[in-house]
């Protein structure tokens, strides 16, 4: 069965760069058939996704996976997608995959979460936190600030001074979780050791609903329609046997 793929409606909607992909998936010809994985990360709005992918004829295979919505499970209930949240993200990703290789206890810990959780990724320092493009080199204690939430810390330092009320809505989240500047940090260090400890996805006991809903109409038998003509034919002639003895008073 051939399966048509409009790949130049693909490129105008900005999906997908072929170009970027063909480069990201050619494997040399001596591999034979090893299967050549990349590191995918995609923001939205609430979540961040990580994922390692292989191409092949039938598709893109997906080996391991970690989302930003599973930091809960860490410790992790709020700021899920700023610079932090990312790292925790790519931490679970890489001793996720590295457990599912039965690798994770060879690598204790070698792009910043993934990379410590022991993947290795090419990867340019500029694309960290912390690098100058002025000096041409990355600022270690920068670097450090951001994987463990100390922008954050910053930021809520300011508001707490300056803007009180604003500080209380936009941390809304954070105060209610009881995180302040000052433990946000440990909260960050709970959480890595945590992802190490276990990174197993935890799977979701959803509880099958009590009422399940109906949209269209239920199908009667064959008795229950005969029953309602019935009942429909006696509503009929008791209205018409009301109206003839009306007019039978009105005669009289």
């Amino acid at each position: 069965m051939d399966i048509f793929v409009n790949l130049l409606h693909a490129m105008f909607e900005g999906k997908t760069d072929y170009r970027a992909r063909i480069r990201l998936i050619n494997q040399d010809k001596n591999k034979y058939n090893t299967p050549k994985y990349r590191y995918v990360v995609r923001f939205t709005n609430k979540d961040i996704i990580a994922q390692i992918v292989s191409a092949s004829i039938a598709g893109d295979m997906i080996l391991a996976s970690a989302y930003a919505h599973e930091l809960p499970h860490y410790g992790l209930k709020v700021g899920l997608t700023n610079y932090a949240a990312a790292y925790c993200t790519g931490l679970l990703l890489a001793r996720r995959v590295l457990k599912k290789l039965e690798m994770d206890e060879e690598y204790e810990g070698n792009l910043e979460g993934a990379l410590d959780g022991g993947l290795d990724i090419p990867h340019s320092e500029k694309r960290f936190a912390g690098f100058s493009k002025d000096g041409k080199q990355l600022d270690a204690d920068v670097h450090r600030k951001y994987i463990y939430g100390g922008h954050v810390a910053s930021y809520m330092r300011t508001l707490m001074e300056d803007e009180p009320e604003k500080y209380q809505s936009h941390f809304s989240e954070y105060i209610k979780a009881g995180v302040d500047p000052e433990n946000i940090e440990e909260l960050y260090k709970k959480v890595h050791s945590a992802i190490r400890a276990d990174p197993t996805p935890k799977k979701l006991e959803k509880q099958p609903p009590k009422e399940h809903k109906r949209f269209n109409l239920k199908k009667l038998t064959y008795d229950e329609r005969k029953q309602k003509l019935i009942e429909r034919l006696n509503a009929l002639n008791a209205a018409a046997g009301g109206g003839d003895d009306d007019s039978e008073e009105d005669d009289e």
